[in-house]
């Protein structure tokens, strides 16, 4: 199964992810964009809690970790959290994660050089999460062949030629380089780094949970520009790993729609007084700002990721009764791959939008399948699995999963072939 937001991110991914991994058999939950700017809440009946960035959501159930390729890797975040999980009782946190040497390596130096670059763009600020996933991204466009990557910290050597080469590339202050080799030696140490042949293997066990980060409205290619992160946000990454492997496609969203920072928010109200007890203003990200359920936002993230076959509603304790189901300026066409300048355009037609409001929901299930044509299947009242459930209309949970994958009309990745069906 493949877990998306379709929103800008803090729909509840990590909560139903842990609900997932609570119901057994799960070989391993795959990371498959972002970095350590994540921030997956899990809390688990007895309440403990944990904010997961780099290791995935279903860690407190025992369900070991794979960062692919397309993960941005920090280290030295990925130590903090480790002890964070320590102190949770993951008594060997290290020896529940892969990485996949070819992720791209975060280092102080691209945080600080990302964190320089947002604070001179002063009021016209893009948004960050201030981690450095973006310019690590971007050096590694530019520099493709000395960026480091996770395989270095393998070679310490190598991995110090080109530390420096970046240090002095982007102008960064920061630790000694000597001193981020020497972590970065011990971090291979610690974690199995593994090649591609690892995922073949894993989609060969257990059923595989995919956890993505942040949210469609916030992709590279098809977000709002230029308010969006270096990450491709829909599925494609998860479908580019599966080779051709079916996998149910599972969207996420609240009964209200959140985002972090700067950027379009078209249903926005400063009245909305909801708890946010995981959540709330950053220095990089800036406020943490809600607006009532915007249907025309999440139709569109619906058509950039290419369907899904079920909704996951998370919040529907929230006291909220009101749903945007147009704009006035009718729906938000999708554009083409990596044509900014028309993210751009509609970015700025937002400016324009006049939300259309109906109030007076009271069955928010059956009000966001009727305005999205996609089924809610599990829904959340709280923070903790128990907290979640089946609607009674969904199929049971294991073997109509295969047959769900069948349904919607996916877009499928360039040089998709389909495969014997299975539940990734």
């Amino acid at each position: 199964m493949i877990v998306v937001d379709l929103g800008y991110g803090d729909a509840g991914k990590g909560g139903v992810v842990d609900w997932l991994c609570a119901q057994g058999d799960v070989a391993a939950v795959v990371r498959f964009n972002g970095g350590a700017q994540a921030g997956h809440n899990v809390v688990l009946p007895d309440g403990r809690h944990h904010t997961f960035s780099q290791f995935g959501s279903g860690t407190l159930r025992g369900v070991p970790t794979h960062l692919s390729r397309y993960v941005v890797v920090d280290p030295l975040a990925l130590t903090a959290e480790a002890e964070h999980l320590r102190r949770l009782g993951v008594s060997r946190p290290y020896d529940m994660i892969t990485v996949d040497r070819e992720a791209l390596l975060a280092t102080p130096y691209h945080v600080e050089a990302g964190r320089a670059r947002e604070l001179a763009r002063g009021e016209d600020r893009h948004g960050s999460c201030g981690m450095g996933v973006g310019e690590t991204m971007a050096y590694a466009l530019e520099n493709p062949f000395v960026a480091p990557k996770v395989g270095d910290c393998e070679r310490p050597g190598l991995l110090a030629q080109k530390l420096n080469l970046l240090r002095e590339r982007l102008g960064a202050g920061g630790p000694p380089v000597a001193d981020c080799v020497a972590a970065y030696r011990a971090f291979a140490g610690r974690v199995a780094l593994v090649d591609s042949s690892h995922m073949t293997q894993l989609l060969r066990r257990r059923p595989v949970v995919f956890e993505g980060a942040q949210g469609v409205l916030l992709d590279e290619w098809h977000g709002f520009h230029p308010h969006t992160t270096w990450s491709t946000t829909t599925f494609d990454n998860a479908l580019a790993l599966l080779e051709g492997v079916h996998a149910v496609r599972l969207g996420v969203l609240r009964t209200y729609t959140p985002r972090h920072g700067p950027g379009p928010l078209v249903t926005e109200d400063p009245g909305l007084a909801l708890p946010e007890p995981h959540n709330g203003d950053g220095r990089w990200q800036g406020p943490f700002r809600t607006g009532h359920f915007d249907a025309v936002a999440h139709r569109y993230a619906l058509a950039v990721a290419g369907g899904v076959d079920a909704l996951a509603l998370t919040h529907l304790d929230a006291p909220v009764s009101r749903m945007c189901d147009s704009y006035g300026i009718g729906e938000l066409p999708v554009g083409r791959r990596g044509d900014l300048a028309g993210q751009a355009a509609l970015t700025a037609r937002l400016g324009e939008a006049r939300p259309h409001y109906v109030d007076g929901v009271t069955d928010w299930p059956a009000a966001v399948s009727e305005a999205l044509g996609v089924r809610v299947w599990l829904g959340s009242s709280g923070p903790t699995a128990r907290a979640k459930s089946l609607f009674p209309s969904a199929p049971p949970r294991r073997k109509d999963l295969r047959a769900m994958a069948h349904a919607g009309t996916p877009r499928e990745p360039a040089g998709y072939r389909p495969r014997p069906l299975r539940w990734a």
